[in-house]
């Protein structure tokens, strides 16, 4: 009888210490199941106001339950470097926000939009112009949270999630893209000190090819620190790459860039930054502030 309990116990416990490998620390971390969409976890239980802008980076981790997040640019202006012909573009797009929704303690779901954009090129003859304004592409995406979530509060603690997403055209108008695409990201975050902490992302995009059918996959990788300066003011630097494009200069676009964060309130945060390309490919200046408040 005895060995025969210790043989089911052995059982059982393998495929939990296999599942506790594979997954992380998931398995240990407490669960706020009795909150949801539709019974919002209280203010007082809530987690610490986390956002995912102004970085590139994405975080891992998701809005409480029952409770919405507005993320939003006042302005993102992107200069590009000249392409084969001389041509310049300025592209600025205003409003840009994306409304996170709680669902469950680690999952939620967000719809992006991008209401007014407009795009101006600059040939080499100084004289020849366009210019063009509208609605652009709009996106809907999920947030998973493997770990992370309620147990990232001290130096060593990680976190990690998964975020699926799709673009949907809006508008033939030369400013919305014009077919389906998306991809899958993977946002990593590691707790090195009370106020520093490391950020990494994987994306894979899946995007339509620019002169022939079919699609084609894009890879992006960010890394950055965060330094929290005071309990208001945070900064951060990062490094981005993309490799699969189709750029006519050949090669991957690297972009390195940082900003600072501001919280005006609680549940009210102020930032703004500023990327920089260090390729042929890449833009040559991108410059966003914004704005972010938890209800």
């Amino acid at each position: 009888m005895r060995n025969a309990i210790e043989c089911l116990s052995r059982a059982l416990i393998a495929p939990l210490a296999l599942g506790f490998l594979l997954v992380g620390p998931s398995a240990a971390e407490p669960r706020a199941g009795e909150y949801n969409l539709f019974n919002p976890t209280p203010a007082p239980l809530m987690r610490d106001f986390n956002t995912d802008r102004p970085s590139i980076t994405e975080g891992p981790f998701t809005l409480d339950p029952g409770h919405v997040q507005t993320e939003s640019d006042f302005v993102n202006f992107t200069q590009s470097k000249p392409d084969p012909d001389g041509t310049v573009t300025k592209t600025t797009q205003y409003g840009g926000t994306n409304v996170r929704l709680g669902v469950t303690n680690d999952l939620e779901l967000n719809f992006v939009l991008q209401p007014y954009t407009t795009i101006r090129t600059r040939m080499v003859d100084p004289t020849s112009k366009t210019w063009m304004a509208g609605i652009d592409t709009a996106q809907l995406r999920a947030k998973y949270n493997f770990f992370g979530n309620d147990t990232y509060k001290n130096p060593g603690a990680t976190a990690f999630g998964v975020i699926p997403f799709i673009n949907i055209p809006t508008a033939h108008n030369g400013i919305s893209q014009d077919h389906v695409d998306g991809g899958l990201i993977f946002p990593f975050a590691l707790k090195i000190t009370d106020k520093i902490d490391l950020s990494l992302m994987t994306e894979f995009d899946y995007i339509k090819n620019a002169m022939t059918s079919g699609y084609h996959v894009e890879y992006v990788n960010t890394g950055g620190l965060s330094y929290q300066l005071t309990d208001k003011l945070g900064t951060y630097i990062e490094v981005a790459t993309r490799f699969g494009n189709e750029s006519p200069f050949g090669g991957g676009i690297v972009l390195a860039g940082g900003g600072f964060t501001y919280k005006l309130a609680d549940n009210l945060q102020v930032d703004i930054a500023m990327n920089v390309g260090l390729t042929r490919a890449s833009d040559r200046i991108n410059v966003l502030s914004g704005i972010s408040r938890r209800y």
